[in-house]
């Protein structure tokens, strides 16, 4: 049984680590938020030691490592920007890292963390579940022992529609979360490159507060994607109980059909980590140079091969500025 330590217990996300956690037959011994709203923990780790200031955290985590509750991992599930802060505070505090998705914002960081990683022999582990969802393993292998010269014709569509709290948050600001690209498709990217190849063209042609679409050239694909937070995009037969959110992916004009089986993929996840299997720094390169590639592009307009939804109007902010 490993001791964890959670940073960003009250995220959105913060709850799949806390069952994964548990599933996986570990404890939490420490957990961090600014926001104190972490009711979640009773029901996996109401014994847990719950901090409000970092240094307290810190304090508390450093005085554990002289008693049999020494932090074995830290798990982050901060905002974006701060990952690259808090996984190379786990580093040093003596732990492994389990980290949300984007690992980091800027390819630069990788090295950096590598840097720390060698410094102090503990590892960092990506979330990047999708790798692990069987329909998706399944299209990887059709794939690698399909023909070696074909080039697949691809279409992304990934609506998810966020609300204007949306831009009050940490999320509508592209210096915190990276943009629509990083914050919601970082993970298809990395599902796309795994099972393609690694990229040979970047295009954008439309980029927005709420929205991105472009064309990714691969080793064996032509992807066209949109990707969009503006519930206005998506079509009529989206509505999924209470969440609005379309997500489709075409190959060859079928429709590969991944809806299902994503519940327990954060457990295991954690199963393939603790088993030696995590993704690790080298493994998140891919896409993070895409969305970066994405991030400091200027669009190019509807020219040359775009996706079809990447014609809908663009809006306004909510709130008439960008940031």
């Amino acid at each position: 049984m490993k001791n964890f330590a959670l940073i960003g217990a009250a995220g959105y996300i913060a709850p799949r680590h806390l069952r994964a956690i548990k599933d996986t037959g570990n404890r939490l011994v420490a957990a961090y938020d600014k926001f104190d709203s972490v009711g979640i923990m009773d029901s996996f780790f109401p014994e847990a030691s719950f901090f409000t200031e970092m240094e307290l955290f810190d304090r508390h985590c450093s005085k554990l490592k002289r008693t049999d509750k020494q932090v074995d991992m830290v798990s982050i599930c901060t905002p974006n920007y701060l990952h690259d802060a808090h996984i190379r505070y786990g580093l040093r505090l003596g732990s492994d890292i389990i980290c949300e998705k984007p690992l980091v914002l800027n390819p630069w960081n990788i090295d950096a963390l590598s840097e720390v990683e060698k410094e102090t022999g503990h590892k960092v582990n990506n979330i990047l579940q999708l790798r692990l969802h069987e329909s998706i393993k399944a299209l990887k292998k059709r794939i690698d022992e399909g023909p070696k010269d074909k080039v697949y014709d691809v279409d992304l569509t990934y609506i998810t529609s966020r609300g204007n709290w949306y831009y009050t948050s940490w999320k509508g600001d592209i210096r915190k979360s990276g943009g629509v690209a990083t914050n919601i498709g970082v993970h298809f990217y990395d599902m796309l490159t795994w099972i393609f190849g690694p990229v040979k063209e970047n295009i954008v042609h439309v980029k927005s507060h709420d929205r991105v679409a472009g064309f990714l050239g691969l080793e064996k694909a032509r992807v066209r994607y949109f990707l969009s937070i503006n519930g206005d995009n998506l079509p009529e037969n989206a509505v999924q109980g209470e969440k609005r959110t379309y997500r489709s992916i075409q190959i060859e004009g079928e429709e590969f059909e991944f809806s299902q089986g994503f519940t327990e993929l954060h457990t295991e996840s954690y199963r393939h980590i603790l088993s030696g299997e995590g993704f690790g720094l080298d493994e998140v390169r891919n896409c993070i140079n895409i969305v970066h590639t994405i991030r400091n592009a200027e669009p190019i307009g509807l020219k040359g091969d775009y996706h079809p939804l990447a014609k809908f109007p663009l809006v306004k902010h909510p709130f008439g500025w960008d940031r």
